[in-house]
């Protein structure tokens, strides 16, 4: 064998060699199924920041395209499970991402679906509508406006945002509404996962509804740990 073929075949030994502990994803129960996934992770339950990283899974392997710094709730993340609404805490679970909104409009390359935030443009967190975790435009008259969020009063952290499929599907009342992913205000969140507004708009260009992404949100270890998910 030519000297050129022996480096090329160590070369290629090397790359098929492991390369150290497995990734995140790879210690996840579950992904999800697509091949798109977000990872929002704390350091523990009580932590009111943390990493949101976002992955894409190539040839069987999930790499890692970005990550950013994130924010999550004033007291710290819970199981979604049994989380209930008014807590301030971070719902931990596996969640699918509807679609996503903003005041401003959808940075280029956005191919998730989008909606415009306008004046009449409220989200129901009142658990006495049938409205109860939905955006509303305009707000049903069952649906109080001391137990909504009007969107468009959130300039800051509502320019851009994606939806958390946290207690959508079938909404349980009491549980909580308006979980959400967006552009960081002035300190912890109310419950949400948020991130500068750079990488807000990063992940609104990388988010493919035909990779089916996901986000994960969880802890380093215990009982939330992000891993179980």
């Amino acid at each position: 064998m030519r000297l050129g073929a022996v480096a090329l075949a160590s070369v290629s030994l090397l790359a098929m060699a492991p390369g150290g502990p497995p990734l995140l994803p790879e210690r996840m129960a579950d992904t999800g199924g697509g091949t798109q996934l977000i990872t929002a992770e704390a350091s523990r339950a009580d932590a009111t920041s943390g990493t949101l990283t976002w992955w894409d899974l190539h040839d069987g392997h999930w790499v890692k395209s970005g990550s950013a710094a994130a924010r999550f709730g004033a007291k710290g993340l819970t199981e979604g499970g049994s989380r209930h609404q008014g807590t301030n805490t971070t719902p931990t679970g596996l969640y699918d991402l509807p679609y996503a909104f903003g005041i401003g409009p959808a940075p280029g390359g956005t191919r998730a679906s989008y909606r415009r935030v306008h004046q009449d443009s409220w989200w129901c967190q009142d658990n006495d509508s049938r409205s109860y975790n939905r955006w509303t435009e305009p707000r049903p008259a069952d649906c109080r406006a001391a137990e909504s969020e009007h969107l468009i009063a959130y300039t800051r952290q509502y320019e851009h945002a994606f939806v958390i499929g946290f207690n959508y599907a079938r909404p349980v009342r009491g549980r909580g509404a308006g979980i959400f992913l967006h552009v960081n205000g002035r300190g912890a969140t109310a419950g949400c996962v948020s991130v500068s507004r750079e990488a807000m708009r990063r992940v609104l260009a990388w988010a493919d509804p035909a990779r089916d992404p996901h986000i994960a949100i969880g802890t380093a270890d215990g009982p939330t740990a992000i891993t179980k998910y």
